[in-house]
């Protein structure tokens, strides 16, 4: 037995018998092992949703679709500048050229809730766009960058302080 199975709670539910039907339907449709899996994905969902909206500064990732025409004005633009205005919450975009001059941009998000809600709403501004999705999860991205501030802090007061942004090099390290 693994050890996963040590962290798991049972629970039992009640359901209308159309819904456990339609729930059991669901679970074949995808190939899944077990309603207990599916049960789960929905919850983390909705979870995920809840805190959205009851703790917007609660830290959340995510993605963001979005469809729209590239033949409509500045479109492309306009959205290059406002991922550019939520530098620290877009990690990074994926973009494909769809039929009929239409594309998919996928953006990799992370930050506070509310902060991720504005964004969706500026990006949502933008003329062109045909349909925008945010799907988040409360399981956040490793730090991708941590400096020690102290080491920081102390190289950067010396005759060879690193440059801006870039971390301080090793003073016994060979040019």
């Amino acid at each position: 037995m693994s050890s996963d199975s040590n962290n798991l709670a049972r629970l039992s539910m009640s359901l209308p018998a159309e819904l456990f039907r339609q729930l059991d339907m669901m679970v074949e449709e995808r190939g899944l092992p077990s309603r207990s899996q599916l049960i789960a994905e929905l919850i983390r969902h909705a979870l995920a949703e809840h805190e959205a909206q009851f703790r917007p500064d609660d830290m959340l990732a995510g993605t963001i679709t979005l469809v729209y025409r590239g033949n409509r004005g500045r479109v492309r633009q306009q959205l290059a500048e406002t991922q550019a205005d939520y530098l620290k919450e877009v990690i990074s975009s994926q973009h494909v050229f769809l039929e009929d001059d239409q594309s998919l941009e996928v953006l990799l998000v992370q930050g506070p809730a509310m902060r991720l809600e504005e964004l969706c709403d500026a990006l949502r501004s933008i003329r062109g766009i045909n349909q925008l999705q945010l799907v988040t999860t409360t399981a956040l991205l490793p730090p991708l960058h941590e400096l020690d501030t102290l080491e920081w802090a102390a190289s950067a007061n010396t005759p060879d302080a690193p440059a801006k942004g870039r971390k301080p090099r090793n003073k016994d390290a060979k040019v």
